[in-house]
């Protein structure tokens, strides 16, 4: 994108239409995301065994923390970015860009070699403590995390960075590209390749594959608009200049914290779930995974939004900026009201087209299903006013949110409302804790708005002297 259509872009053309733009490609590539990470669900629970299925479910965590490591460097670059496009830092924007893709490899590589090491324990404590669950687990850990991790993490990162000059197309194709190749793939490794009992493994190649085509796509990519892009990704001691590790991590944060407590919070839910019998561990996994459809989507309207709401808070535009935010949040409110809908009204149906109808972790995932999305909305609500505060560099306020919608309420809430609803309390606390976060972060978003406006008028009646 050359630098008339950006301006055109961020400045000139109605805010509706640049969300779209923006968000559009982005909320794509996000349901692609979900359901390439359902198919892995949908075909291993052909096989009819909720070991194997729950294996499979289990590893979520882990490989959410991979998106959680690409959301520190890419959220946090893409933040930076389009804050320093907006005041016409060329300069910043490289250096920006080249350390998040190094910051992003480095940390990745630590990570898999740890998940590699430790592969049993890990593997035990994402919930696959039974036999029957394990050995399947550690399987999908070793491909999809340990040999797999780079690209899956430079991927997502790669998509973050190129949606921060405006081209979120170029963006969602790339996301959609392993998505839709994940599910060409599954079925393949996963009946064709793979001999019976090694299913978790076959879907673990498809992923891992898949991943790598993405990756290979973004590089073709930022190699044909090199001469357009200003940004690189050539590594310089001038990478650390000018704050930017700092600027790129402050922002990133959230996002990383947000995306690692849901991990943590997830494999806690598993942990306790897994002590009633694997009929619940496996229903909860399969209700999580329908549920996340609503959470992405909104994560998808957040990351498309981040660009507008940061060009603008920088070019000093605050009253183009406030449109963005309130048109975004009110896209994301709608679509999560009505995913919540069609969660509470098709509950049963949604969860058996991955559980078999003989298996008691169908009607289980049913009802779990039905509590985790009454979240939704709040959820909404909560996620655009994150990616704000992402977008204009108040990573304090961020980081609160992050922390308390997963991790610092809902973990404590599951032992506490567990306690007097065994099952179902534990699963409760999710939609409890959102409600709470959405609550707060609207009276933070409030408060900055107000404090916004303050400091504006302050400064036109200091000019008027």
């Amino acid at each position: 994108m050359d630098a008339k259509k950006e301006k055109e872009l961020f400045e000139d053309s109605p805010v509706r239409a640049a969300i779209f733009r923006l968000a559009f490609p982005a909320v794509i590539s996000q349901i692609i995301l979900v359901v390439y990470n359902m198919a892995d669900t949908f075909f291993v629970g052909l096989v009819g065994s909720d070991a194997t299925l729950t294996a499979v479910t289990v590893c979520m965590p882990a490989l959410m923390f991979l998106s959680a490591i690409s959301n520190l460097f890419g959220v946090g670059g893409a933040s930076v970015i389009s804050r320093a496009l907006g005041s016409g830092d060329s300069e910043r924007v490289g250096r920006a860009s080249s350390f998040a893709l190094y910051g992003c490899l480095a940390t990745t590589l630590f990570y898999s070699g740890l998940a590699f090491l430790l592969r049993d324990s890990f593997a035990d404590a994402l919930g696959g403590v039974n036999p029957a669950v394990h050995k399947s687990a550690v399987a999908y850990l070793v491909c999809t995390v340990a040999i797999g991790g780079a690209a899956a993490s430079c991927g997502m990162l790669f998509s973050h960075l190129i949606r921060s000059e405006g081209r979120s197309l170029q963006a969602g194709i790339g996301i959609s590209l392993g998505g839709v190749l994940n599910i060409v793939l599954d079925p393949f490794f996963i009946f064709v390749v793979m001999p019976k009992g090694m299913e978790a493994l076959g879907a673990a190649i498809a992923t891992a594959l898949s991943n790598l085509v993405s990756l290979l796509y973004f590089i073709a990519v930022l190699r044909r608009i090199r001469k357009e892009t200003l940004l690189r990704f050539r590594y310089s001691k001038r990478i650390f200049d000018s704050h930017v590790p700092r600027a790129v991590i402050s922002a990133g944060l959230p996002a990383c914290i947000m995306t690692l407590f849901e991990n943590i919070s997830y494999a806690v839910l598993d942990k306790l779930m897994s002590a009633h019998g694997l009929a619940m561990q496996a229903g909860i996994g399969v209700a999580k995974k329908i549920n996340m459809l609503a959470h992405c989507v909104v994560r998808g309207i957040a990351q498309g939004s981040l660009p507008l709401i940061g060009y603008n808070f920088s070019s000093g535009n605050r009253e183009r900026m406030r449109d963005s935010v309130r048109l975004a949040r009110r896209a994301a409110i709608v679509i999560s009201t009505a995913c919540m809908a069609i969660n509470l009204i098709f509950a049963r149906p949604l969860i058996s087209v991955f559980i078999h109808q003989d298996s008691p972790s169908l009607a289980l995932g049913a009802a779990f299903l039905r509590i985790l999305c009454i979240g939704g909305p709040f959820s909404a609500g909560a996620y655009i006013y994150i990616s704000f505060f992402q977008a204009t560099g108040e990573g304090s306020k961020s980081f609160l949110l992050a922390i308390m919608r997963k991790g610092i309420v809902d973990i404590p809430l599951m032992f506490l409302l567990g306690a007097f609803w065994p099952v179902y309390g534990i699963v409760t606390a999710t939609p409890v804790a959102d409600a709470i976060c959405c609550l707060i972060a609207n009276v933070l978003f409030a408060a900055y708005i107000k404090r916004l406006s303050s400091e504006r008028h302050g400064v036109e009646a200091m000019h008027d002297l």
